[in-house]
């Protein structure tokens, strides 16, 4: 009850506030000083994948061949992998939808599947002991009973326990949004160039350079596609792989209207164009909605700031004139 208490005190709940406000403001102001352009590093990661689909294709073909073992000691992840593994953390999550999940924010391979295994083991224990070690070392919360602290710690461990998949879907979230602004341009750009004569794999190469300007995650998912189209046995899986990856309704709809042209043939350009046409009509509809949805937002905004500030700025002046005729009236009555 203590902690309950605690939690309902205004000076506490303002100071909090207050704190998140400088927090976000600073945020805001610093956080633009600090990007840097990471150009060169999307790069680099697009040629690693293909060096990795071209091994991978390589020793699934030559089975014989010898290989490189991926658990050397100087690999980065090596120890991580490692207790994953001899703690038998694979069968505590699912690799197969983790992989999923971190592909659509963005990491992808085995290392970023062990390592994210290996936060959510590991994270819950380090925000629990954190949380006892703040809570009974470094300051002396005399208002708050042991049971309510041991309480919070373990709070704390539970949110060391999701805090990799917030990370994750937040990182998720942010590339799907900037895909799914980008992609009917990326479409766009591809029917023109299926329809002036080039192949898909000419057109992909010149979709992936023209839109890297706008979106490099667009540009990125687009030239790993081309290098899976340059390595795999069958065309028709790295257009599964995509959707897959991106794991948005119109990139799904793109692989399958792809997959489809490339198994019995069919003309791309027609199916294109009306793909093209229903991503716009979605964009539309998208805006339309935002647009409907501000009207209620703005009311509470209005009532509690615009319309005090013109109810001042209407009535001052008639207030003014008051308060001088009843001072002029006042002065004449008393000089009678």
């Amino acid at each position: 009850m203590d902690f309950i208490f605690l939690l309902l005190d205004l000076e506490i709940l303002f100071t909090f506030a207050l704190s998140v406000a400088v927090f976000i403001v600073i945020y805001i102001l610093i956080f633009p000083f600090f990007q840097n352009d990471n150009r060169a590093a999307r790069l680099k990661l697009i040629s690693s994948e293909r060096k990795v689909i071209r091994q991978r294709e390589r020793e699934r073909t030559n089975p014989s061949e010898n290989r490189i073992s991926t658990l050397r000691k100087k690999e980065p992840g090596y120890y991580i992998r490692r207790v994953v593994e001899s703690f038998d953390l694979l069968n505590f999550l699912d690799p197969v939808a983790a992989k999923l999940l971190l592909s659509s924010a963005g990491y992808r391979g085995q290392r970023a599947v062990f390592t994210f295994i290996f936060l959510r083991f590991c994270l819950p224990f380090v925000f629990f002991l954190f949380a006892l070690f703040y809570a009974f070392v470094l300051n002396d919360f005399k208002e708050i009973t042991q049971q309510n602290l041991l309480l919070m710690s373990l709070g704390f461990g539970l949110l060391g326990f999701f805090a990799p998949n917030l990370w994750v879907a937040n990182q998720a979230n942010k590339r799907n949004a900037e895909i799914r602004k980008f992609f009917p341009d990326a479409l766009d750009l591809l029917l023109i160039c299926i329809e002036s004569g080039m192949s898909i794999d000419a057109s992909l190469q010149k979709v992936s350079e023209e839109i890297f300007v706008q979106s490099m995650i667009l540009a990125e998912e687009i030239a790993l596609t081309m290098a899976e189209l340059s390595y795999l046995e069958e065309r028709s899986q790295a257009y599964v792989n995509m959707g897959q990856r991106v794991g948005l309704d119109i990139v799904k709809n793109f692989s399958s209207t792809l997959t489809q042209a490339e198994k019995y043939g069919t003309p791309i350009a027609q199916a294109l164009k009306t793909m093209s046409h229903e991503n716009r009509i979605l964009q539309m509809q998208a805006a339309e909605k935002k647009a409907a949805a501000l009207p209620p937002k703005l009311t509470v905004p209005m009532i509690l700031f615009f319309l005090p500030v013109i109810f001042i700025v209407v009535l001052s002046p008639a207030v003014i004139q008051m308060g001088d005729a009843f001072g002029s009236a006042e002065g004449l009555s008393f000089g009678k």
